[in-house]
């Protein structure tokens, strides 16, 4: 009787959150942009270039286009790749590791030109430029 009753407890709060947050009723992958295309059981729906993506950056259309959703809707797996994205990043904007967005955001932030920057690099340049490393 116990049992029975945290199997509906457990039931009723799995049907509250599935009611409240938002989870992925659909994946599929638009080749022609690259792109990942989620509907959300809100009816929002999204598309994010798989070449932000931490994982699949490098893989092929073929292995990109199996895509599964897991039974809750709050991730997709690519078997092809055994990768995964957690629908809640995707929401946020977080497309990987902690360690993987603050590398891509080195990379980007570091080829900013500004004309702060641009003087900088003059007057370093007039010195001589930058100092050679010495092994």
């Amino acid at each position: 009787m116990a049992n029975d009753m945290k199997y509906q407890a457990a039931r009723e709060a799995d049907a509250l959150h599935r009611a409240t947050v938002p989870h992925a009723v659909s994946a599929r992958l638009i080749r022609a942009r690259r792109a990942l295309h989620v509907t959300f059981s809100n009816g929002v729906e999204m598309s994010v270039p798989v070449d932000l993506l931490q994982d699949l950056h490098d893989a092929s259309l073929n292995d990109l286009a199996e895509i599964e959703i897991t039974p809750l809707g709050n991730g997709l797996h690519w078997p092809r790749l055994d990768a995964d994205v957690l629908v809640e990043g995707l929401i946020h904007g977080i497309y990987g590791s902690r360690s993987w967005m603050a590398a891509q955001m080195g990379r980007v932030g570091g080829s900013s030109a500004s004309p702060a920057k641009a003087a900088a690099a003059r007057r370093n340049g007039a010195k001589g430029g930058r100092p050679r490393n010495v092994a």
